[in-house]
Parts: structure tokens; C-alpha cells; sequence
């Protein structure tokens, strides 16, 4: 497994509080790192959940290390209520994996080319299906929605033009070139809010994420504890409404 440690593991450990005999379910396994610091926390068991089979695959060597706790599920984490019984604690990381960012021939990254790929479970539509077949309206749609792109519509007009898009250099640039040289003097790559927009939406995360706490809810024990890192104003939004519904106190968020 990866020497990567999860960028919030103090505080998801300080949230969950693990403890002897108790049960956890990490729903986005990754490389590992929060299911491996809750195993060395306490004389407990965890169900570690990943979409991507290639995860899943890594984590062998570690299921071997803790030897009978901690078992791997390929799936998604919003049938955790299927795969888990009544649980402690629920760890959700969301987005996308450092591995999966890491790895050019997944696709999620410009940093270096690879095929535009960005399924999180290697199976279904990818990002080059997408941006390839989708119209203007809806590519402009997406973008907006899911990349908070205030340039979504010309940067859908620039793809549609430039067909057949399928790489991640080959998307980043004309991104880039649609929005201008004014767009390479912001903080952040021009390219960024698109590639999260396509991403979010090929692997329907933010219906996942609902679904996902849903389910979660169902399977937590009483006084269980649910521990949800997430990394933009979307997913924070969804974690901050539902925590607000089936809470009695306003929900506390660092990240």
C-alpha cells in the first residue's frame, strides 16, 4: 500500500474516536490510510468500501497484515447498508483518490497526459464519452453546475469545436485557450473547474454522497459517529443539510 496519509487523518480519528470491539466502515478505502489508522488505534474491525478495483486489489497486502479485521468490499459506498451490519463509525473521503490523481492512465489529472478518462470504477461512460457526445446546452450545463465555470458555455462551444477530444492534455489546453490569457494569471489552472465538473459528473458523486449518508444513517448505532472530509462548497453543502436534518445541533465543519 501507499505511505499516503489522508490529508485530515488526526481529525477523523479525534471525530471517530475509535475504540476495542467496536466496528467501523471506511467507505472510500483509497490507499488505505484511514482504515489503517483506526486498525492501529484500537482492537477493532473495519469494512473498507471502494469503487475502484484497482483499490481494492492494493489493499490485499494490508487485509493480510490485520489478519481478520479488515475486509474489502468493491462497490459503492452508498450500499453500505447492504455490505455492513450495525457500525461504530463511518469515515467518507470524498473526491478523488490520490492514487487515482496520481496515476496518467486514470485520466483525472492535466498535470501529466493520459487518456480523458476519470471513472472512479473503470466501467460506464468516461469523460471522453461525454465531452464527445453531449451538446453544447448540456456540456455547458455541467460544466457550470459541477465546476462552478463562469466561462462554462464558451469552454462547451471550444470542446464541441475541437472534436474528438481524448486526452487530458488535449482538454486542459483547449480549456485554457477558450477563457484567454487573462485565465492563466488566477491562483488556480484554468483547466481545474472543468476537470472537476466532468469528473463529478461521470461518476454521479454528488448523488452518490446522498445517497451515500443515507445509507450510512441507516447502519451507524446508536451514539455512532460520522466522520465526512470534503474538499468544495458542494459537497459541503449536501454533508451541512443533511447533518441539519437528522441533528440536534448544527453541524461542525473544518473542511
Amino acid at each position: 500500500m501507499s505511505g499516503h496519509l489522508p490529508v485530515m487523518l488526526n481529525e477523523v480519528l479525534a471525530a471517530l474516536a475509535p475504540r476495542d470491539g467496536a466496528h467501523y466502515v471506511d467507505g472510500t478505502f483509497g490507499g488505505g490510510g484511514y482504515a489503517r489508522a483506526i486498525l492501529e488505534a484500537a482492537d477493532c474491525t473495519v469494512l473498507g468500501i471502494d469503487r475502484d478495483p484497482e483499490a481494492i486489489a492494493r489493499g490485499r497486502k494490508l487485509v493480510e497484515h490485520f489478519a481478520g479485521r479488515l475486509t474489502l468490499v468493491e462497490g459503492e459506498f452508498s450500499r453500505m447498508d447492504e455490505f455492513a451490519g450495525v457500525s461504530d463509525g463511518v469515515v467518507l473521503d470524498l473526491g478523488v483518490s490520490s492514487f487515482q490523481f496520481d496515476t496518467p492512465a486514470r485520466g483525472f489529472s492535466f498535470r501529466e497526459d493520459g487518456p480523458l478518462d476519470m471513472r472512479m470504477s473503470l466501467s460506464g461512460e468516461s469523460a471522453a464519452d461525454l465531452v464527445n457526445t453531449a451538446d453544447e446546452r448540456t456540456l455547458s450545463q455541467i460544466i457550470s453546475r459541477y465546476g462552478e465555470e463562469k466561462n462554462a458555455r464558451r469552454i462547451a462551444r471550444a470542446l464541441i469545436a475541437a472534436r474528438p477530444v481524448t486526452s487530458t492534455a488535449q482538454l486542459a489546453k483547449i480549456v485554457s485557450d477558450a477563457q484567454g490569457p487573462a485565465a492563466l494569471r488566477h491562483a488556480i489552472h484554468p483547466a481545474t473547474r472543468t476537470f472537476q465538473a466532468l469528473r463529478i459528473h461521470v461518476n454521479d458523486e454528488l448523488g452518490e454522497l446522498e445517497r451515500g449518508l443515507e445509507a450510512a444513517l441507516k447502519i451507524l448505532a446508536p451514539r455512532g459517529r460520522l466522520a465526512v472530509v470534503s474538499f468544495h462548497s458542494l459537497e459541503d453543502r449536501i454533508v451541512k443539510q443533511f447533518l441539519a436534518r437528522h441533528s440536534d445541533t448544527r453541524p461542525r465543519a473544518s473542511r
